[in-house]
């Protein structure tokens, strides 16, 4: 059993795709306010899981695992937050369409006995979105709490043209580095 701090539904998912019983929870941490500090998209995420870690850390030791991470969407070094509103996740989409996008997922892991800390990178090349399906996506609200409005499981998968990395850290943990280091039973 772990200790999953993150509110993501997708990060729950992909735990229970592998089998890791889990508890879920979050901490207090404000990265938004790191905005200013880290515009590299792979110190932003870094310090971004950095801050979430040691929050969650102090409120919630390690009676139990703590799986910590964050994700970035990127274009040309460009960091693509969570949109706040429609017409901020239809922008934050075009400027995906038809470009190579880079999704990084920073992870920590620490036990009694181990600690991991991992920075992976998928690239995706996407064609131009078709506008009505974005105009549909957008409907659908399922944009909201992704990490640059953008789901490669979803809305965006029909668009891939190319693919470097794993889809999992993609969509927020990049299990198939992360299993190997957990020092827990399935």
């Amino acid at each position: 059993m772990v200790r999953l701090c993150s509110a993501s539904e997708t990060r729950a998912k992909i735990l229970k795709e592998v089998g890791i019983e889990f508890i879920q929870c979050s901490g207090d941490f404000d990265e938004e306010a790191l905005l200013e500090k880290y515009r590299r998209p792979e110190s932003f995420v870094y310090h971004a899981t950095k801050g979430k870690y040691d929050n969650c850390l102090q409120k919630f030791g390690l009676d139990l695992p703590l799986i910590v991470a964050d994700t970035v969407v990127s274009v040309d070094g460009e960091i693509l937050r969570k949109a706040r509103n429609k017409e901020e996740a239809y922008r934050i989409l075009r400027r995906q369409s038809g470009n190579r996008v880079t999704i990084l997922t920073c992870t920590m892991y620490k036990s009694e006995k181990k600690e991991f800390v991992d920075l992976s990178a998928t690239h995706y090349v996407f064609d131009e979105f078709e506008e009505e399906d974005l105009k549909e996506y957008l409907e659908s609200e399922e944009w909201i709490g992704k990490a640059g409005a953008c789901m490669v499981e979803g809305f965006c998968k029909k668009y891939i043209r190319e693919v470097r990395g794993y889809e999992s850290c993609a969509r927020g943990l990049t299990i198939e580095k992360l299993l190997p280091f957990m020092d827990i039973k399935k």
